[in-house]
C-alpha cells in the first residue's frame, strides 16, 4: 500500500504534505504533487496535513478517484 494524491491537489500544490514527509517521497508535477510508491513508507504524516483532503491511502481512494492511483504510478514510470 502507498498513499495517493488525487484531483483536489490540481492547481493548489500547497506543499504542507511535502514539509512533513520524513522520506521526501512527495514530488511536484506540473499541476499537482505525486507520491512515489517505491519511496513511501506509509507513515500517513501527509494525509492530515493536506488542506484540500486530496491524499488517501491507496485502499481508501474513493471509487470516482481511483484513476489517480494509476496517474500517480505513471508519473514515476515516465521520470
Amino acid at each position: 500500500m502507498t498513499y495517493v494524491i488525487t484531483e483536489a491537489c490540481i492547481g493548489i500544490k500547497d506543499a504542507s504534505c511535502v514539509d512533513v514527509c520524513p522520506v521526501d517521497c512527495i514530488h511536484p508535477g506540473e499541476e499537482q504533487f505525486f507520491i512515489d510508491p517505491d519511496e513511501c513508507i506509509e507513515c500517513a504524516a501527509c494525509e492530515p496535513e493536506c488542506p484540500v483532503n486530496a491524499i488517501f491511502a491507496e485502499e481508501d481512494v474513493p471509487d470516482e478517484l481511483k484513476r489517480y492511483t494509476e496517474i500517480n504510478a505513471q508519473f514515476f514510470l515516465n521520470r
